[in-house]
């Protein structure tokens, strides 16, 4: 793509470096920029430089949070008794905007995929151990997409945090197979939360 300007070629350089993003709909996203006032693109950039400045990660957790803890593990009417373990942050606002949980999370930060190069050494798991040696903690869930990496981790998982008296359940198959939670409906991934069963390992 021959573009007119350096400036311009390194803005839709930038942009395109993002996942989903193409050079056509980065160029079309940066003449859009372009036509903005000086007021609007300040407030645009410093939206960005602060996204990064400014967040952190939940140390209880790992949730994304404008604090050193989270708003979901400072929230003292949260139940910590029970742990969902998700894949990632997209997961915890999924499940939230069900309204239908009200313990709290582990993110993993990714899935155990040999394919990938992403071992369990790769993942949030030591501090998700700790966790669940406080006797506080009755029941872990494994919220992970149901797909053949999912399935892997909830299996190597279970064998790490088996106790006396854990309960560990995971959700109901209402969620697809194959499919990725953060993109089930609100309803369905509600259902598969309050329906939970009973983890079994399957191989």
């Amino acid at each position: 793509m021959n573009l007119p300007s350096k400036a311009l070629a390194l803005a839709v350089d930038q942009l395109s470096s993002l996942p989903g993003i193409g050079k056509r709909t980065a160029l079309r996203l940066t003449l859009n920029l372009l036509k903005r006032s000086p007021e609007e693109l300040h407030l645009f950039t410093h939206a960005i430089s602060a996204l990064k400045e400014n967040t952190f990660s939940c140390s209880t957790c790992g949730n994304i949070s404008d604090e050193v803890i989270c708003f979901i593990c400072a929230n003292p009417v949260r139940d910590v008794s029970q742990i969902c373990i998700v894949e990632d942050i997209r997961d915890i606002m999924a499940i939230e905007s069900t309204g239908a949980y009200k313990g709290v999370y582990h993110v993993l930060g990714g899935l155990i995929s040999p394919m990938d190069g992403i071992g369990p050494q790769d993942l949030n798991i030591p501090p998700l151990q700790e966790r669940i040696l406080n006797n506080e903690v009755k029941e872990v869930i494994f919220a992970l997409s149901p797909t053949m990496e999912g399935d892997t981790t909830n299996f190597y998982l279970y064998k790490k945090i088996q106790r006396e008296a854990l309960l560990v359940t995971s959700l109901s198959r209402g969620v697809a197979i194959g499919s990725e939670l953060q993109y089930a409906d609100e309803l369905t991934l509600g259902r598969s939360m309050e329906q939970r069963q009973a983890f079994k390992l399957s191989f």
